[in-house]
């Protein structure tokens, strides 16, 4: 238990993390049935007094799918720049990977350019200081107004204007995201809108 504790550091952990480290699939059964750890989704471990934080489903998506980012609404959310609570949890991929089938917490898993794919990307810690990996505030906003078919088009325009009335926000940077992911089409116009 002690090198679990050690090598996860209160961290979800996959359980081919653990045999990795040389802890077998029988002990990580006995650990779970005695309640030593519980099951965070499927071949997820955590321990039982880890992952209360608010937004542990967000560390537990992104131990299954280590590279993924989580995006979109998720992402917004995150970054509080919306006030919706998705029912689900945004990751995206990249284009050529095999896409995770992930029920446990409820994920819809996005295919991103491979190209692309790391533009924005940053590590971030739950409440609980579980790591994952997120698009940026910025990156966030310029995806939502991209794909406002799975985010809503009222939606992204409350998150670019929730973000313009932060203190050190940067609007040029957000236009930059959006040249580089070739959205500036849509997202030029709005930031003209809002900053007029």
């Amino acid at each position: 238990m002690t090198l679990l504790r050690d090598r996860f550091d209160g961290r979800p952990f996959r359980v081919a993390e653990a045999m990795e480290a040389g802890v077998s699939r029988d002990t990580l059964s006995w650990l779970r049935k005695s309640g030593r750890l519980t099951a965070a989704g499927r071949g997820v471990l955590r321990f039982p007094d880890g992952g209360a934080g608010m937004l542990s489903e967000l560390a537990t998506v992104s131990t299954r799918v280590p590279a993924g980012t989580i995006c979109l609404n998720s992402a917004l959310s995150f970054w509080d720049l919306s006030d919706e609570i998705p029912e689900t949890v945004h990751v995206a991929v990249p284009r050529g990977m095999r896409r995770p089938v992930i029920s446990e917490p409820a994920t819809t898993v996005h295919v991103f350019d491979p190209g692309t794919f790391d533009l924005g990307r940053e590590r971030a810690w739950t409440d609980a200081d579980e790591p994952f990996w997120v698009y940026s505030a910025e990156r966030s906003i310029v995806d939502a107004m991209r794909m406002a078919r799975w985010v809503g088009r009222d939606v992204a325009l409350h998150a670019l204007q929730r973000y313009l009335r932060r203190p050190g926000a940067e609007p040029a940077l957000v236009a930059e995201i959006g040249r580089q992911l070739g959205a500036s089409a849509r997202i030029r116009p709005a930031l003209e809108t809002l900053l007029s």
